[in-house]
């Protein structure tokens, strides 16, 4: 029983980091970009797109369907980037064990 007890408490010690590990990516910011440089993409780690630039020369009303691919490519970028930055996080507090659910 007293081993139970110890197990709980360390496992409410770790949801407690989690949570406040989980807080502290919201703020932290991960940035791609694709074109050499002609759309960036910021987004958190909370997976949230933040902002979007795209420089002007991208666009060309003649050809929408590359712009599309530079934003989506940027996009997709910045959320492996963003969960990976929340993996390596994670993991500090989990030491190492992967949680399935956390990400």
């Amino acid at each position: 029983m007293k081993n139970i007890g110890k197990l709980l408490k360390e496992a409410q010690k770790m949801q407690e980091k989690m949570a406040k590990v989980q807080e502290d990516l919201a703020s932290k910011k991960v940035e791609a970009t694709s074109g050499g440089g002609m759309v960036k993409v910021e987004m958190n780690g909370a997976q949230e797109l933040l902002s979007i630039k795209i420089d002007k020369e991208v666009v060309n009303p003649d050809d929408i369907e590359m712009l599309e691919t530079l934003i989506q490519a940027a996009v997709n970028e910045a959320t492996r980037k963003s969960k990976e930055m929340v993996q390596e996080e994670l993991s500090q507090v989990t030491g190492g064990m992967n949680i399935p659910g956390l990400i």
